[in-house]
């Protein structure tokens, strides 16, 4: 790093940073004597696992630590003037670092829904930064916050400006963070993980807003987050981050194309990619043992033969339709003849036993709303839902009593959030045995028995029994979630955004876990996610969503490789790829999906009145056209990327 801290004109650098908190024996470093430097007007990615210290580094430089943090270094802003600020020397909650705070420095933090406050509407909170730092009046205010919202990519302005920040959809929360971050012209904008758990159509939008923003303002951008996709086609110098400490720094081209540290390697390795060499078993830095799933395998109480794999499908959706009154219409406050707005409309699938099948679509599409259906979660309003075992056939939205409890044994789910799915008022023990002790499984000993093969199979010691959800990690959270699952011996399960918010590394294991119980217990997934990456990596065959329709479906190959309907092919065309020499095409990304609607064949187009079918085009490739549509206005199937 010696040679990072010599450069002259750094408008950021940070020199040996040290984070500790006091713990009862002693104290926990977050981060550890890291070094990294911030050029003017360039973005520096810095990357590394969930608690490597890299949100940490960023809170610090804005003085957001924590109150018991002890710090110790450096950190030199506006190094090109003759005497450079020491942010680290200023009081923690003077009139200088509030000075700088937002004005010299803005940050767009990971989840705004809990950035913003939730009692002001997203036009009070951009303006109170803006008259903070520049003295005006409120009208001067209003219409330089709805530039900024515009600027972003808001088309009505001033609408957005008097809503509420629950009013607004994650993609678009991101847009307005971004706009208060950037509200004031700031020099250096800090981003935390601003683009994770979005989908990738949105992902992309962010990421092209975030470089236009650079590129026009001539902002410096320190970018932390653990995607090496987003950082291959964003950053210009990297910064690696692992236990608190720099692993490796350089420019962007240079890292991916000679990673010299095998930490970066290990990283690199874990990533889900597209394509062929997106199949083979991910390297996570640390493996999961397999001795663990063997045993929970001789434990299951379902036969083996039962879960063989055959022609028929285990789980048939029929013309499935669910719509959903908004929220104030539903509560009768304003209206009761308004229309309700329509989650899954018409889809109809077979899931095969054995399989994954991977959904896909961007937020909003309907894929959530698929996975409670077929739980039981919500009931359709109209189709039927039908799952067959070989001996039983049962219609999952006509179940009732027994029926349905039983049901409910053979079906689980895999929530997204495990803070929120996972009691904190519960042992990890509890929550295992719980779902044995509501459906009688067992003797107490048996229970016990089986919840230490569960966690036994999940990589974790039969200690953590003992251990309530918030001492674990994220990826270890997820692992929990997992087992709860498999505690009933399901045979199918849906997988709801399993690994959207973990870094790489312990997505890869989570992956690797999923794919091993599949294997060994012969279990039937519905793989619902926004990466279509790991939609590649886990899925046999994947079926496109877009609006509450199916638009196409088909072995995962012909899916990935040659997609036909325009909707698939654009959310492929957003997919960052890990690799500097593949950048991502930003001027398609800045197109809303709603707008490129407009530019698609005609024999894609929703025309009311204009009748649809799912056309066959052969190997069990189907595409949403109008029935009236020639093949010859269908494009050539072409292999992307």
């Amino acid at each position: 790093m010696d040679s990072l801290q010599n450069q002259p004109h750094d408008l950021l650098r940070v020199e040996g940073l040290k984070v500790a908190f006091p713990l009862l024996r002693g104290e926990l470093t977050a981060v550890d004597g890291a070094s990294l430097r911030v050029l003017p007007g360039k973005i520096t990615a810095l990357v590394g696992e969930s608690g490597s210290g890299k949100s940490m580094t960023g809170q610090t430089i804005m003085g957001l630590q924590p109150v018991q943090a002890m710090v110790s270094g450096r950190v030199l802003f506006d190094i090109g003037k003759a005497e450079p600020l020491d942010l680290l020397g200023l009081p923690r909650d003077g009139r200088m670092i509030r000075a700088i705070r937002g004005d010299r420095i803005g940050m767009i933090f990971q989840e705004p829904m809990t950035s913003f406050s939730p009692l002001h509407t997203i036009g009070n909170q951009l303006s109170e930064a803006l008259r903070l730092h520049r003295p005006m009046s409120r009208s001067e205010a209003r219409e330089r916050c709805e530039t900024m919202l515009a600027r972003v990519g808001f088309p009505h302005p001033g609408r957005v400006f008097d809503l509420y920040p629950f009013e607004l959809s994650g993609g678009m929360r991101q847009r307005a963070m971004i706009a208060m971050a950037a509200i004031c012209g700031p020099s250096l904008l800090i981003a935390d993980e601003p683009t994770t758990a979005l989908d990738v159509t949105i992902q992309a939008q962010i990421l092209a807003l975030i470089r236009d923003l650079q590129q026009e303002r001539g902002l410096a951008v320190l970018l932390i987050t653990h995607d090496l996709g987003v950082v291959a086609n964003l950053a210009d110098e990297i910064v690696v981050m692992h236990r608190g400490q720099v692993m490796e720094a350089g420019p962007t081209a240079e890292i991916f194309r000679n990673p010299q540290h095998p930490y970066l390697r290990g990283l690199m390795q874990a990533v889900p990619v597209l394509g062929a060499k997106g199949r083979v078993r991910l390297r996570p830095l640390r493996e999961i043992p397999a001795q663990g799933i063997l045993e929970l395998a001789r434990m299951s109480q379902q036969p083996v033969a039962m879960r063989a794999p055959g022609a028929r499908p285990l789980v048939s959706l029929r013309d499935v339709t669910k719509a959903f009154l908004p929220r104030h219409q539903s509560w009768s406050l304003i209206s009761s003849n308004a229309e309700p707005v329509t989650a899954v409309d018409g889809v109809s699938l077979d899931i095969f036993r054995g399989e994954c099948l991977g959904l896909v679509g961007e937020s909003g599409s309907g894929k959530t709303t698929v996975g409670k259906l077929l739980v039981r979660a919500l009931q359709p309003d109209s189709g039927s839902i039908i799952f067959d075992d070989g001996h039983d056939v049962v219609d999952i939205g006509e179940a009732e009593g027994k029926a349905l409890d039983a049901l409910r044994t053979r079906i689980q789910l895999i929530f997204q959030d495990p803070v929120s799915s996972l009691s904190p008022r519960m042992t990890v023990g509890n929550i295992l045995s719980e779902p044995l002790d509501v459906h009688r499984r067992g003797t107490p000993a048996h229970r016990r028995q089986l919840v230490m093969a569960l966690l036994r199979a999940i990589g974790l010691s039969e200690g953590a029994a003992s251990r309530f959800p918030h001492s674990f990690s994220g990826g270890q959270r997820q692992r929990i979630g997992i087992a709860r699952a498999l505690a009933l011996a399901p045979e199918f399960i849906i997988c709801d955004e399993v690994v959207s918010a973990l870094d790489v590394s312990v997505q890869a294991q989570i992956l690797n876990l999923l794919k091993d119980l599949q294997k060994e217990l012969h279990l039937t997934y519905m793989f619902i996610s926004h990466d279509l990456g790991v939609v590649n990596y886990m899925a046999d065959r994947i079926a496109v969503m877009w609006r509450g329709k199916l638009v196409e479906i088909g072995p995962r190959d012909l899916i990935m490789e040659a997609p036909v309907h325009p909707y698939t092919r654009a959310l492929l065309a957003a997919v960052p790829v890990p690799d500097p020499s593949r950048p991502l095409d930003i001027a398609a990304a800045r197109t809303p999906t709603a707008k490129a609607e407009a530019h698609w064949p005609a024999a894609f187009r929703e025309v009311r009145g204009q009748p649809v079918r799912m056309a066959d085009l052969g190997g069990g490739h189907l595409v949403r056209m109008q029935v009236l549509a020639e093949p010859h206005d269908l494009p050539s199937r072409r292999v992307v990327g």
